[in-house]
């Protein structure tokens, strides 16, 4: 059985080397370094300006100790209609870290783990009902995520 498994892996990476050899199989633009994410990340931190004050559960650490990971979450699932979860690094290059579209009886709970470069304040925004919240806490970064 374990013949059989080692034959079909090396047929498999075989067929794609030769695929990415042949030019077949490139690496695309990562979705981060586009105009439209870009657009997104504009407009999210555009509206951080405007969000009153939000009354859901936002989670992150004072102090990260390894920016490449930064554990956070966003509990809004209390609120009714909950239509978008963002979530906003103000210092890093592109600020927006995370953003979930929900629809349906989808509940306004999001954990996830983003990057950060440099201590920053992190900011979770909820739409729900057509009206933007936001809640913000600083997390202090101890070894650097992005880049460092």
């Amino acid at each position: 059985m374990k013949r059989r498994l080692f034959l079909k892996s090396a047929m498999a990476g075989s067929a794609v080397a030769t695929a990415v050899g042949a030019g077949l199989l490139t690496p695309s633009m990562v979705f981060a370094n586009t105009a439209d994410f870009k657009a997104k990340s504009d407009a999210a931190t555009a509206s951080i300006a405007a969000a009153g004050k939000g009354s859901f559960k936002f989670k992150a650490p004072k102090i990260a100790e390894n920016g490449a990971v930064v554990p956070v979450t966003v509990d809004a699932s209390k609120m009714e209609g909950v239509t978008n979860i963002s979530i906003s690094v103000t210092k890093n290059g592109t600020p927006l870290a995370a953003s979930f579209n929900l629809s349906g009886a989808a509940a306004g709970y999001v954990s996830t783990r983003i990057k950060m470069g440099t201590t920053s304040p992190v900011v979770a925004l909820v739409t729900a009902g057509g009206v933007t919240t936001q809640v913000s806490q600083e997390v202090k970064v101890t070894i650097g995520g992005c880049g460092g």
